[in-house]
């Protein structure tokens, strides 16, 4: 994990650049019925994969930077309260007839997931041209963190950009229908520092199915074996297998949560816990529990980002778990 140490002697901002948008989640009150009303509660915040872990990582103190694009629209002005006392928001590019990012998530009495749906065709303007009007911030990046909400000419360009400055880069997957979007040539793959994907991600990226652990560290191996550094493949309650390039694979039970309120931002919240620690040029173990003691905590919380997110209240957290 040499990329650590050099990210940290970077004295600049971490970029965070993808989706921003405005979550709305519907909780459905009893059993779901398809095709007729159900009764339900509703809540509204802001989320996005990149905008929640650059969040994340504001609120655990580090300094951050989110480039995107939004829409001229009262959703920005929700997106923008919630997120300006984390990150920098100067370099999020307007685009006045596109409408901002929105997800609409409904949860089934459980807090699970039943149904999204996602208006993200603003992401699109998130193109290789944007981000060289930015390539100045961008050089002088502590580490790039990008989700495939952007474009796959932008992942391209990202990992020749990563490759040719030496800047880590991470990659944080969507969902399984935007797995298309990542290079598919080892040479760009091999500029990614860290990938964290998931089990359905994986199986449609290498159209194979992980049906037990040896399945899972193959995925794991094969992912390793595209020139990734680091690789994560999460099976939610199931935990974690995560591998190095050196060849170390290594299982991770989740922390078991039985009082889950809303998953809603867990997985972006281990992202977080990951890349907080790794920056911190911590050991593999450490690194990976960091995840799953922030996804525990946030799986427990209503928000998308945990409101009593600090760099004290994490330390807490870790010492507990």
């Amino acid at each position: 994990m040499n990329d650590a140490v050099a990210a940290a002697t970077r004295p600049s901002s971490i970029i965070c650049i993808g989706g921003a948008n405005v979550d709305k989640k519907l909780y459905i009150k009893d059993e779901m019925v398809v095709k007729t009303s159900n009764p339900v509660t509703s809540s509204r915040t802001v989320g996005g994969v990149a905008r929640n872990i650059a969040e994340n990582l504001g609120r655990l103190g580090e300094k951050v930077v989110f480039l995107s694009a939004r829409g001229n629209d009262p959703d920005w002005l929700d997106i923008y309260q919630a997120s300006s006392p984390y990150m920098d928001l100067s370099y999020v590019t307007k685009f006045a007839q596109s409408s901002t990012g929105s997800y609409t998530a409904v949860l089934d009495k459980n807090g699970d997931l039943s149904i999204a749906l996602a208006d993200m065709d603003i992401f699109d303007q998130i193109t290789p041209e944007l981000l060289l009007r930015n390539a100045e911030l961008l050089i002088q990046a502590r580490c790039m963190v990008v989700d495939l909400n952007c474009p796959s000419e932008t992942i391209e360009f990202l990992c020749d950009f990563a490759s040719e400055h030496q800047i880590p880069l991470i990659v944080i997957p969507v969902s399984s229908p935007k797995m298309d979007r990542l290079p598919k040539r080892p040479q760009s793959l091999s500029a990614v520092s860290w990938l964290i994907v998931n089990k359905d991600e994986t199986e449609n990226y290498m159209n194979m199915s992980i049906n037990d652990q040896r399945d899972w560290e193959e995925a794991v191996t094969k992912w390793l074996e595209l020139g990734i550094k680091n690789v994560v493949v999460t099976n939610g309650s199931k935990g974690v297998m995560a591998g190095v390039n050196t060849g170390e694979i290594h299982y991770y039970p989740a922390i078991e949560t039985p009082g889950v309120v809303d998953v809603t931002g867990a997985g972006d919240s281990f992202c977080s816990g990951v890349i907080y620690s790794w920056l911190q040029n911590r050991e593999l173990d450490f690194i990976i529990q960091s995840g799953l003691v922030n996804a525990h905590k946030t799986i427990m919380s209503r928000h998308t980002v945990r409101q009593e997110l600090s760099p004290q209240q994490f330390i807490l957290d870790m010492e507990e778990l």
